[in-house]
């Protein structure tokens, strides 16, 4: 691997309180970070997302895809999704960060964010099928983005840039304590996927 064009404490806590949030910046080459943003455009079955809001089916522009050890069923948003068998590609970026991080997973959701103007609102990530306090690996490729989190009894913020080919984890009581969102933006035109790794309860 080339040495990068930064230098990260990845065990730098980038919360105050109440969780932990490790930013590993850029794990992949540009090159390397270039090919699975273009394999994952092409070869995830990505789908639409859909909520119901107030009783109401909203199809998001942002599309989503799931996938697991398993057909694990996940419920959020008032819709249930299964799990789709990974993908070679997928096998493979799960065999690295769990070797970067030191923690294992069994599944993943996938966004696609076709441009800036498609974020997402302020959420925790606390749903009953998934591994309380567990470790939630972020992996980020195509364009940056800014990624906050907000505290919940509080309000204090916590902002950083997600690069191409980057690696955010989120764990412990992190959940629990704070909302974090991706914020849309005009400024940005090009497309971002992100990974998030996640562990399902058996």
């Amino acid at each position: 691997m080339e040495l990068f064009d930064e230098l990260v404490d990845k065990t730098r806590n980038w919360l105050p309180k109440d969780g932990e949030v490790n930013y590993y910046g850029k794990i992949f080459s540009m090159e390397e970070a270039d090919h699975y943003f273009n394999t994952l455009l092409n070869t995830i079955a990505w789908r639409n997302d859909e909520a119901i809001i107030f009783g109401k089916k909203i199809i998001t522009k942002r599309k989503v895809a799931w996938y697991g050890d398993k057909p694990y069923e996940y419920t959020y948003s008032n819709t249930t999704k299964h799990a789709l068998n990974w993908t070679a590609a997928l096998l493979e970026l799960k065999a690295i960060i769990e070797k970067e991080t030191g923690e294992t997973f069994n599944s993943c959701l996938l966004n696609l964010y076709h441009s800036g103007e498609e974020g997402m609102a302020w959420h925790s990530d606390g749903e009953t099928d998934l591994k309380k306090d567990g470790a939630i690996g972020s992996l980020s490729f195509g364009a940056e983005r800014k990624f906050s989190f907000k505290h919940k009894q509080t309000n204090e913020k916590v902002e950083l840039v997600l690069k191409h080919g980057s690696l955010l984890v989120m764990k412990d009581i992190t959940q629990t304590h704070w909302l974090h969102r991706l914020p849309p933006t005009k400024r940005i035109t090009a497309p971002r996927v992100n990974l998030t790794f996640r562990t399902m309860v058996e």
